[in-house]
């Protein structure tokens, strides 16, 4: 793969676990002069840069960015006009409830060199993570992925869909439930948090839309964390039951 100067690769950098970046990704990261980094990028990553890299943390969670968005555009166009291999590393996939369209946009408006890597999604890894399957052949054929919050107030989604997986869920469980129920599914319909999927601190509480808001509160559930609603989850402990029993 040639790499080339003054050029910015906005790079997927997986679910967490540092193992399941891209091999193409990897190589990018070994090689690059600037490395801008989120907090959900796995910090084990940074090791795999070479010594002489600089390391910017752009990272943002709720009620905290270190650099505002355009901030962070502003500096990837700066660096790569240096003649600079930048590496723009982002949690999961950089076009998945990512800003990295935004990056991509701007840079093109600026004329700089760029190219996306993409990256395995939470939103996949972390329910198989625990055996559960998206969907089954003959069985369960639709899955969408859907943030569980809106900046701009709008009503969330619950389309007709076998399977529903929600990131950024959290704090807003109450509201995804709500949505979920009025879109006419039973309130015994499975249901899973998987907080710090593919990690080695992953875990996992099950139950309904009647009770998973309030499992999730007792066991003290934390982003980041996968949300996922439909009759695939109760594959999860026939596949890997050993994983369940840890909780």
């Amino acid at each position: 793969m040639g790499i080339k100067k003054g050029k910015v690769y906005i790079i997927g950098a997986g679910p967490g676990d540092p193992e399941l970046i891209t091999v193409k990704a990897l190589k990018i990261l070994q090689i690059a002069d600037v490395v801008v980094y989120d907090f959900l990028a796995g910090p084990e990553l940074l090791k795999a840069a070479k010594r002489s890299a600089e390391t910017i943390c752009a990272g943002k969670a709720d009620g905290l960015h270190i650099l505002e968005q355009g901030a962070i555009n502003r500096l990837l166009h700066e660096k790569a006009k240096k003649g600079k291999v930048v590496a723009r590393l982002k949690g999961g996939d950089p076009l998945v409830f990512s800003r990295g369209v935004e990056e991509a946009l701007y840079l093109k408006r600026k004329g700089v060199n760029f190219e996306i890597i993409q990256g395995l999604t939470s939103a996949f890894a972390a329910p198989e993570s625990f055996g559960i399957p998206l969907t089954r052949k003959g069985k369960y054929s639709s899955v969408a992925v859907l943030t569980g919050r809106k900046s701009n107030g709008e009503a969330l989604d619950a389309p007709d869909c076998d399977t529903l997986i929600y990131l950024m869920a959290v704090a807003n469980i109450e509201n995804i439930i709500k949505a979920i129920l009025s879109s006419g599914r039973s309130r015994k319909t499975p249901c899973a948090f998987i907080e710090k999927g593919t990690l080695g601190k992953e875990r996992i509480v099950t139950g309904d839309l009647s009770n998973i808001a309030q499992r999730a509160r007792q066991n003290s559930i934390k982003s980041p964390a996968v949300f996922i609603a439909g009759e695939v989850v109760k594959y999860g402990e026939r596949i890997y039951g050993h994983k369940f029993k840890k909780r």
